[in-house]
Protein backbone atom coordinates (compact mmCIF):
# COMPACT_ATOMS: atom_id res chain seq x y z
CA UNK A 1 0.00 0.00 0.00
CA UNK A 2 1.24 3.39 -0.92
CA UNK A 3 1.30 6.42 1.08
CA UNK A 4 0.68 10.05 -0.87
CA UNK A 5 1.61 13.36 -0.12
CA UNK A 6 -1.19 15.51 -0.67
CA UNK A 7 0.10 18.76 -1.97
CA UNK A 8 -3.08 20.98 -2.00
CA UNK A 9 -2.70 24.39 -3.93
CA UNK A 10 -4.33 27.23 -3.35
CA UNK A 11 -3.53 30.49 -4.91
CA UNK A 12 -0.41 29.18 -5.59
CA UNK A 13 1.08 28.10 -2.27
CA UNK A 14 0.34 24.69 -0.72
CA UNK A 15 -2.35 24.78 2.36
CA UNK A 16 -4.45 22.59 3.98
CA UNK A 17 -8.08 23.21 4.42
CA UNK A 18 -10.19 21.75 7.77
CA UNK A 19 -13.60 19.87 6.26
CA UNK A 20 -12.98 21.53 2.24
CA UNK A 21 -13.04 25.15 3.74
CA UNK A 22 -11.59 27.57 1.78
CA UNK A 23 -11.58 30.02 4.52
CA UNK A 24 -9.88 28.10 7.01
CA UNK A 25 -6.56 26.85 5.39
CA UNK A 26 -3.70 27.07 6.44
CA UNK A 27 -0.34 27.55 4.83
CA UNK A 28 2.57 24.90 4.98
CA UNK A 29 4.86 26.06 2.03
CA UNK A 30 5.33 28.83 -0.41
CA UNK A 31 6.90 26.67 -3.16
CA UNK A 32 4.64 24.04 -4.23
CA UNK A 33 7.64 22.46 -6.26
CA UNK A 34 9.87 22.55 -3.17
CA UNK A 35 7.38 20.96 -1.15
CA UNK A 36 7.22 18.25 -3.74
CA UNK A 37 11.03 17.76 -3.67
CA UNK A 38 10.75 17.02 0.18
CA UNK A 39 8.03 14.06 0.01
CA UNK A 40 9.99 12.66 -2.84
CA UNK A 41 13.94 13.28 -1.21
CA UNK A 42 11.36 11.27 2.63
CA UNK A 43 10.38 8.33 -0.12
CA UNK A 44 7.19 9.10 -1.75
CA UNK A 45 6.42 7.21 -5.31
CA UNK A 46 3.38 9.20 -6.20
CA UNK A 47 2.01 12.56 -5.05
CA UNK A 48 -1.43 13.85 -5.03
CA UNK A 49 -2.32 17.26 -6.48
CA UNK A 50 -5.48 19.09 -5.99
CA UNK A 51 -5.88 22.35 -7.79
CA UNK A 52 -8.66 23.74 -4.52
CA UNK A 53 -8.98 27.14 -6.52
CA UNK A 54 -10.03 24.96 -9.59
CA UNK A 55 -12.86 22.81 -7.41
CA UNK A 56 -14.69 25.94 -6.75
CA UNK A 57 -13.83 27.70 -10.22
CA UNK A 58 -14.58 24.53 -12.49
CA UNK A 59 -11.64 25.03 -14.76
CA UNK A 60 -7.77 24.65 -13.69
CA UNK A 61 -6.51 27.36 -11.64
CA UNK A 62 -2.90 26.39 -10.12
CA UNK A 63 -2.14 24.56 -13.53
CA UNK A 64 1.60 26.43 -13.89
CA UNK A 65 2.15 24.72 -10.14
CA UNK A 66 1.15 21.50 -11.22
CA UNK A 67 2.73 21.75 -14.67
CA UNK A 68 5.72 22.66 -12.55
CA UNK A 69 5.84 20.18 -10.14
CA UNK A 70 5.85 17.57 -13.00
CA UNK A 71 8.07 18.90 -15.34
CA UNK A 72 10.69 19.19 -11.81
CA UNK A 73 9.79 15.04 -11.04
CA UNK A 74 9.51 13.89 -14.53
CA UNK A 75 10.07 10.14 -12.69
CA UNK A 76 7.60 10.81 -10.14
CA UNK A 77 3.93 9.43 -10.63
CA UNK A 78 1.57 12.43 -9.99
CA UNK A 79 -2.25 12.12 -9.88
CA UNK A 80 -4.13 14.99 -10.03
CA UNK A 81 -7.90 16.61 -8.72
CA UNK A 82 -9.77 20.16 -8.72
CA UNK A 83 -11.40 21.66 -11.83
CA UNK A 84 -11.28 18.98 -14.26
CA UNK A 85 -14.24 19.23 -16.43
CA UNK A 86 -13.88 18.33 -19.82
CA UNK A 87 -11.22 16.43 -21.97
CA UNK A 88 -9.21 19.32 -23.17
CA UNK A 89 -7.73 19.86 -19.62
CA UNK A 90 -7.05 16.11 -18.89
CA UNK A 91 -4.96 16.17 -22.65
CA UNK A 92 -3.53 19.25 -20.98
CA UNK A 93 -2.40 17.60 -18.03
CA UNK A 94 -1.09 14.45 -19.68
CA UNK A 95 0.99 16.30 -22.08
CA UNK A 96 2.65 18.36 -18.96
CA UNK A 97 3.50 14.67 -17.34
CA UNK A 98 0.34 14.02 -15.04
CA UNK A 99 -0.17 10.21 -14.64
CA UNK A 100 -3.58 10.48 -13.67
CA UNK A 101 -6.66 12.96 -13.76
CA UNK A 102 -8.88 12.61 -11.09
CA UNK A 103 -12.73 13.45 -12.18
CA UNK A 104 -14.57 14.02 -8.99
CA UNK A 105 -17.42 17.00 -9.37
CA UNK A 106 -17.89 16.42 -12.87
CA UNK A 107 -18.31 12.85 -12.74
CA UNK A 108 -21.71 12.87 -10.77
CA UNK A 109 -22.77 15.93 -12.77
CA UNK A 110 -22.41 14.06 -15.80
CA UNK A 111 -21.34 10.45 -15.75
CA UNK A 112 -21.27 9.84 -19.19
CA UNK A 113 -18.47 12.21 -19.04
CA UNK A 114 -16.38 9.66 -17.06
CA UNK A 115 -17.15 6.89 -19.69
CA UNK A 116 -15.55 9.43 -22.71
CA UNK A 117 -12.87 10.49 -20.11
CA UNK A 118 -12.02 6.41 -19.78
CA UNK A 119 -11.96 5.37 -23.37
CA UNK A 120 -10.02 8.45 -25.00
CA UNK A 121 -7.52 8.43 -22.55
CA UNK A 122 -6.92 4.91 -20.91
CA UNK A 123 -5.09 3.83 -18.03
CA UNK A 124 -5.02 7.58 -17.33
CA UNK A 125 -8.60 8.40 -15.79
CA UNK A 126 -9.56 8.28 -11.67
CA UNK A 127 -13.01 9.49 -9.87
CA UNK A 128 -12.74 10.91 -6.89
CA UNK A 129 -15.69 10.20 -4.81
CA UNK A 130 -16.09 12.65 -1.73
CA UNK A 131 -18.38 11.85 0.76
CA UNK A 132 -20.57 12.08 4.00
CA UNK A 133 -22.38 9.64 5.77
CA UNK A 134 -22.05 7.39 2.80
CA UNK A 135 -23.34 10.08 0.51
CA UNK A 136 -21.60 12.15 -2.22
CA UNK A 137 -20.89 15.37 -2.16
CA UNK A 138 -20.00 17.50 -4.95
CA UNK A 139 -18.35 21.31 -5.54
CA UNK A 140 -15.86 21.30 -3.24
CA UNK A 141 -17.28 19.25 -1.16
CA UNK A 142 -20.56 22.34 -0.88
CA UNK A 143 -23.73 20.12 -2.23
CA UNK A 144 -24.37 16.63 -0.32
CA UNK A 145 -25.87 14.71 -3.17
CA UNK A 146 -28.39 12.06 -2.76
CA UNK A 147 -25.80 9.50 -4.73
CA UNK A 148 -24.85 6.61 -2.42
CA UNK A 149 -20.94 6.36 -3.15
CA UNK A 150 -21.14 2.58 -3.45
CA UNK A 151 -23.12 2.46 -6.09
CA UNK A 152 -21.37 5.40 -7.77
CA UNK A 153 -18.30 3.64 -7.78
CA UNK A 154 -19.57 0.70 -8.95
CA UNK A 155 -21.13 2.53 -12.52
CA UNK A 156 -17.28 4.11 -12.98
CA UNK A 157 -15.55 0.22 -12.48
CA UNK A 158 -17.51 -0.72 -15.22
CA UNK A 159 -16.64 2.42 -17.15
CA UNK A 160 -13.04 1.49 -17.03
CA UNK A 161 -11.44 4.02 -14.43
CA UNK A 162 -8.28 2.77 -12.92
CA UNK A 163 -8.75 3.54 -9.49
CA UNK A 164 -11.31 5.51 -6.77
CA UNK A 165 -10.34 8.49 -4.36
CA UNK A 166 -12.41 7.52 -1.55
CA UNK A 167 -12.88 10.89 1.24
CA UNK A 168 -14.19 10.81 4.03
CA UNK A 169 -14.84 14.38 3.91
CA UNK A 170 -16.09 14.58 7.81
CA UNK A 171 -12.75 13.72 8.91
CA UNK A 172 -10.41 15.13 6.17
CA UNK A 173 -7.92 17.69 7.70
CA UNK A 174 -9.49 17.19 11.18
CA UNK A 175 -6.75 14.68 12.28
CA UNK A 176 -8.98 12.29 13.60
CA UNK A 177 -8.48 9.02 11.93
CA UNK A 178 -9.23 7.69 8.71
CA UNK A 179 -12.88 5.98 8.44
CA UNK A 180 -11.87 2.29 7.86
CA UNK A 181 -14.43 0.23 7.83
CA UNK A 182 -16.24 2.28 5.46
CA UNK A 183 -12.94 2.60 2.82
CA UNK A 184 -12.79 -1.28 3.51
CA UNK A 185 -16.37 -1.88 2.47
CA UNK A 186 -16.00 0.12 -0.81
CA UNK A 187 -12.67 -1.98 -1.81
CA UNK A 188 -14.53 -5.19 -1.17
CA UNK A 189 -17.35 -4.04 -3.16
CA UNK A 190 -15.77 -3.05 -6.25
CA UNK A 191 -12.89 -4.66 -8.47
CA UNK A 192 -10.88 -1.54 -9.24
CA UNK A 193 -8.45 -0.47 -6.55
CA UNK A 194 -9.46 2.00 -3.75
CA UNK A 195 -7.16 4.66 -2.61
CA UNK A 196 -8.06 5.82 1.03
CA UNK A 197 -8.17 9.55 1.87
CA UNK A 198 -9.41 11.33 5.05
CA UNK A 199 -7.99 12.46 8.52
CA UNK A 200 -4.93 9.53 8.19
CA UNK A 201 -2.92 10.98 11.06
CA UNK A 202 -0.95 8.23 12.69
CA UNK A 203 1.36 5.46 12.22
CA UNK A 204 -1.26 3.27 13.44
CA UNK A 205 -3.84 4.48 10.63
CA UNK A 206 -1.47 3.11 8.73
CA UNK A 207 -1.38 0.15 10.37
CA UNK A 208 -5.40 0.10 10.11
CA UNK A 209 -6.18 0.69 6.87
CA UNK A 210 -2.62 -1.61 5.88
CA UNK A 211 -4.63 -4.43 7.70
CA UNK A 212 -7.68 -4.28 5.83
CA UNK A 213 -5.68 -3.47 2.28
CA UNK A 214 -7.24 -7.11 0.75
CA UNK A 215 -5.16 -8.84 -1.29
CA UNK A 216 -3.31 -6.71 -4.08
CA UNK A 217 -3.82 -7.87 -7.44
CA UNK A 218 -5.54 -4.79 -9.01
CA UNK A 219 -8.14 -4.41 -6.21
CA UNK A 220 -8.72 -3.77 -2.37
CA UNK A 221 -7.04 -0.37 -0.30
CA UNK A 222 -3.67 0.33 -2.98
CA UNK A 223 -3.05 3.94 -1.34
CA UNK A 224 -3.55 6.06 1.68
CA UNK A 225 -3.62 10.15 0.71
CA UNK A 226 -2.11 11.78 3.92
CA UNK A 227 -2.12 15.76 4.18
CA UNK A 228 -2.23 17.70 7.34
CA UNK A 229 -0.75 15.09 9.25
CA UNK A 230 2.37 14.59 7.60
CA UNK A 231 2.61 18.85 7.83
CA UNK A 232 2.18 19.13 11.18
CA UNK A 233 4.52 16.10 12.21
CA UNK A 234 1.90 13.61 13.78
CA UNK A 235 3.06 11.39 10.93
CA UNK A 236 6.34 10.52 10.04
CA UNK A 237 5.90 9.92 6.19
CA UNK A 238 9.15 7.41 5.85
CA UNK A 239 8.41 5.69 8.68
CA UNK A 240 4.80 5.24 7.55
CA UNK A 241 6.03 4.13 3.83
CA UNK A 242 8.13 1.34 5.76
CA UNK A 243 5.14 0.03 7.80
CA UNK A 244 3.39 0.19 4.68
CA UNK A 245 4.92 -2.20 2.71
CA UNK A 246 5.72 -4.29 5.51
CA UNK A 247 2.05 -4.78 6.37
CA UNK A 248 0.70 -5.13 2.65
CA UNK A 249 3.16 -5.08 0.65
CA UNK A 250 4.12 -3.02 -2.42
CA UNK A 251 1.66 -2.10 -4.44
CA UNK A 252 3.43 0.78 -6.59
CA UNK A 253 1.26 1.02 -9.38
CA UNK A 254 -2.38 0.89 -10.45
Amino acid sequence: MLLIPAIDLKDGKCVRLRQGRMDDATVFGEDPVEVAGRWRDAGARRLHLVDLNGAFAGEPVNGDAIRAIAAAYPDLPIQVGGGIRNERTIAAYLDAGVSWCIIGTQAVKEPAFVARACHAFPDNIIVGLDAKDGLVAINGWAVVTDHKAEELARRFETDGVTAIVYTDIGRDGMLTGPNVEATARLAEAIAVPVIASGGITSLDDVRALAAVAGPGEGRGIIGAITGRAIYEGTLDFAEGQRIADSAAGDSAGV
